[in-house]
Formats: structure tokens, C-alpha cells, sequence
């Protein structure tokens, strides 16, 4: 199996599916059909929230370059307005944990919305074949990916039932790269949360990936509009405790004394991802009692 090398840094236990799960995973109506097969952990018990008191739907809007993306929508019941937190998935799209995490955020008094950026290419939720989904991620190119979020702006924007003057970004993996890139460039953005997003090229990076991956966000801690809270696993076998801390320097450097990192010693890439073998249940839900503190503060005062 190929290893994901750009941007979001997973090793292979982290992907390595088991014979049993993706069996599990391939069958329509059954427990986890509707979870990456790619990643999915036969032993996993991921969490389940409900919709009760929500509005969910797929939604879709125009984005620059004419598609009609679609998107992921969980709120709470009534009229609002409640403050918005745009969701931004890992490398395996709107599958049902980012699903999940958007109606978490709904049950928390937050309208939250997940772009499903890949789709224009295909579909990576439903797909085992890692190569294939590299390729599908590659596509995203950055411009793309930053329209997308434009888009999603503005569609909130026209939402009555929305606080279009307090948003949010959180997202994982890939998605977390995305938050620092797009907390650096929308000024309508209020705040965001990065689950382990690559942070810099790796030591060992080719001129190619280095250009591929950029901005990193270790260049951009000076254009942040935005605090960032970053979550990151100290034995991340893709993102390395020295770019963690290469990124706190360049924050302070910045004077960007708002945003912060936390690492969590123990916990491997993807410890947030209930679904998968990564997942560690104390570092998650002390990163997620975080991220509610943390937009709590910046988004419903």
C-alpha cells in the first residue's frame, strides 16, 4: 500500500486497513458501511450523535470556478442565528465522521458546514484503494481548495439562519493544513482549530514536495487573521515534534500571542479519528474540550 507523503503526514499503521474491516466496510446496511474504508479499524467503536433538535441536509452552492459543490449542513432547530464553524475533512472526504463531528458541533449551538472539496474528481469516501485516493487529494490544488472556502463564506453569508459575523474553520489532517491557509487569508474568518495538520516540508522533502505543499504554514503565521489553536500528537510519524515547535517560533516571531499549540505526548497522527486504530479517547476529548473553549470565547460573545 502507498503512504500518503503530502500534506497530512500518515504512517501506515494509521491507514493500513485490516482484510476484516474493508469487508465490513464493502457491505451496504451493515455496521460502519458509511466510514472510510481506507482507515477504518475493524476494533474501532466510533462515536454516534443523533440528529435529535438538528436540521441536517446536503446543501450545495456555486463555486468560483462554476461547480456546484455540495456540502455537509447540521445546525440546530429554529431560527437562529447561531454562529457557523466550517468543518474540513482529512484526505477521505464527507464520510461519516465528519458527518458526526458537524452534528457534535450542531448539538454545541453551531450551524457547521463540510465542503466536500474532492468530489469534483471523485468520491474518496467510499474507496480502499489508497493510490487512487492520493490522486484524488493531489487535484485539490490549493487555489481550488481556497475558492472553495470563499464560497462557503459567502454562502453562509446569505443564510438567515446563520451569524455570518462569527465563523469558525476546524479540520483534520489535510483539513488542518487548510485551516491555518485559510485563517491567513479570509478575514471573515473569527477563529480556527487545526487537528494535526502538516505544519512544514519534511526533512527529507524533494524541491517537488516542498513546492507541492505550499503555503506551509510555517510561512504564513505572519498573514494570520485569525487566532489558531493547533492539536498535535507528539508521536506523529509525519509531522515531527521539530516543526511543531518550528511553528511556535514563528508564531511568537509574528507577535501572533492568540494562537497556540497543544501536543499531546502519546498520541500518534489522527488521535481525534474515533473510527480509526490512531484514535486515543483522553487526547481526544481533551482536544475537543479545547476547541469548544476556544470558540466559545471567540464566537458566541
Amino acid at each position: 500500500m502507498s503512504l500518503i507523503t503530502r500534506p497530512e503526514g500518515l504512517s501506515a499503521d494509521q491507514i493500513a486497513p485490516s482484510r476484516r474491516s474493508l469487508g465490513v466496510a464493502a457491505l451496504g446496511g451493515v455496521a460502519f458501511a458509511t466510514y472510510a474504508p481506507a482507515a477504518l479499524s475493524q476494533s474501532a467503536q466510533p462515536l454516534t450523535t443523533d440528529s435529535a433538535g438538528l436540521v441536517t441536509s446536503t446543501v450545495s452552492f456555486p463555486a468560483p470556478d462554476g461547480f456546484e459543490l455540495p456540502a455537509y449542513l447540521a445546525r440546530p432547530e429554529g431560527d437562529g442565528p447561531f454562529p457557523v464553524v466550517i468543518v474540513v475533512s482529512e484526505i477521505f472526504g464527507v464520510h461519516e465522521y465528519i458527518r458526526d463531528v458537524c452534528r457534535r458541533l450542531a448539538k454545541a449551538g453551531y450551524a457547521a458546514v463540510a465542503p466536500a472539496f474532492f468530489v469534483r474528481v471523485e468520491d474518496p469516501a467510499p474507496l480502499s484503494d489508497m493510490t487512487r485516493i492520493q490522486q484524488i487529494v493531489a487535484a485539490a490544488g490549493h487555489q481550488q481548495v481556497m475558492g472553495d472556502v470563499g464560497a462557503t463564506l459567502e454562502w453562509i453569508g446569505l443564510q438567515s439562519w446563520a451569524r455570518s459575523d462569527r465563523v469558525g474553520i476546524t479540520g483534520y489532517c489535510w483539513g488542518g493544513k487548510v485551516v491555518w491557509q485559510a485563517c491567513a487569508r479570509f478575514p471573515a474568518l473569527d477563529a480556527g482549530v487545526a487537528w494535526y495538520g502538516r505544519l512544514a516540508p519534511s526533512a527529507t522533502a524533494t524541491d517537488e514536495q516542498k513546492a507541492a505543499g505550499r503555503p506551509w504554514p510555517v510561512d504564513l503565521a505572519a498573514d494570520l487573521k485569525a487566532p489558531v489553536l493547533g492539536l498535535y500528537g507528539g508521536q506523529d510519524g509525519g509531522i515531527p515534534v521539530a516543526s511543531v515547535e518550528a511553528m511556535r517560533a514563528a508564531l511568537t516571531a509574528a507577535g501572533k500571542t492568540d494562537s497556540e499549540i497543544i501536543v499531546y505526548p502519546d498520541a500518534p497522527h489522527g488521535f481525534h479519528a474515533d473510527y480509526r486504530a490512531s484514535y486515543r479517547e483522553a487526547d481526544a476529548k481533551d482536544g475537543w474540550r479545547r476547541l469548544l473553549a476556544f470558540f466559545e470565547a471567540r464566537l458566541k460573545h
